[in-house]
């Protein structure tokens, strides 16, 4: 074929050769050219896109949407007094209030605790009416919250990951709001589930009934079993409590990762399809999914919390401009 240097254009720009081959045929290579180039560049247009479409296509979503939070124990170590305070602020309540004998306090709130995840629960499920608000006024009002210091290096841990975070606590919302405050974590949360989320505000004001007094005779008798009559508490580590903040906050459990100090509660978590975490110890026990010896240590052990937002894809605009010219 003639090459394309052979053509050489008419001296004037308005002459146009129709009928000599020299001007001709390379007018049509002119055209050929151009088609091919128009067909390459199109079709590494079409390569382009079929080559990023793959690789967004293979962008993994985030592997968790929300990160669900204990609070006592969890976003504080044990260490810090409040616990044991509790504990103690639970018998006295169980003396003072419900009558019940100085020297059984201690085996009878153990038993509880064991096989209904509180004390609280506990004692309403073996037939002992009391208000809730006097309940968590007694309880959680004496507790050495100046123990507490604002902690910054948490603060700025849950500023930082880019998922949303909820509060899921068996406290009521006042003793949540004054941990929070004390520890510098206020707003670091989308919502807080509480008992009194889960529960209604009042408890029970009716005196002693029948079925009630019954109950307390046979305490003895529920203590030494290993599991009692069910409670009118909703709370962890029962899966109605779960299935109920599932519900409240608009959670995926199975795109959820769960942190709290309770293996019971954990292994709760575990059973409904959630992502566990154990805080507290560093050895990973069944149905803890990972461990850690501090909340502190969250971004050592889980760095993907925050890739999650590197990972996201960025939308792809690619257009196709061609001009045709006849």
């Amino acid at each position: 074929p003639c090459p394309y240097s052979l053509y050489k254009p008419p001296s004037s720009p308005l002459f146009i050769y129709l009928s000599p081959t020299a001007y001709l045929y390379p007018f049509h290579i002119y055209i050929f050219q151009g088609l091919f180039a128009f067909h390459c560049s199109y079709s590494c247009s079409l390569a382009e896109i079929m080559e990023n479409e793959n690789q967004y296509q293979h962008v993994a979503a985030p592997k968790y949407d929300c990160l669900l939070f204990d609070v006592d124990d969890t976003l504080y170590p044990l260490g810090s007094g409040l616990s044991k305070a509790c504990t103690t602020n639970i018998q006295e309540f169980m003396v003072e209030k419900l009558g019940i004998e100085g020297d059984k306090v201690s085996e009878i709130n153990r038993v509880l605790y064991r096989n209904y995840g509180t004390s609280m629960a506990g004692l309403r499920a073996i037939g002992y009416n009391f208000d809730y608000n006097e309940y968590h006024s007694f309880v959680h009002g004496r507790l050495p919250y100046e123990n507490l210091k604002p902690d910054y290096v948490l603060r700025n841990l849950l500023l930082s990951l880019p998922i949303r975070k909820v509060i899921f606590s068996n406290g009521d919302e006042v003793h949540v709001a004054k941990v929070l405050k004390k520890l510098g974590l206020e707003g670091c949360f989308e919502r807080v589930i509480s008992f009194d989320t889960l529960n209604s505000p009042n408890g029970s004001h009716s005196s002693d009934d029948e079925e009630s007094s019954k109950l307390r005779d046979t305490s003895a008798e529920i203590l030494d079993a290993n599991s009692g009559p069910s409670t009118p508490i909703i709370c962890k580590p029962f899966k109605n409590a779960f299935e109920q903040a599932f519900k409240i906050a608009n959670i995926n459990p199975q795109k959820t990762l769960f942190f709290d100090d309770s293996i019971r509660n954990i292994q709760s978590g575990k059973e409904i399809g959630i992502h566990t975490v154990l805080v507290g110890t560093s050895h990973r026990t069944n149905g803890a999914d990972y461990a850690l010896e501090s909340i502190h240590n969250i971004r050592e052990a889980l760095p993907e919390l925050w890739e999650s937002d590197a990972k996201k894809p960025e939308s792809v605009k690619l257009a196709i401009q061609t001009s045709v010219m006849a």
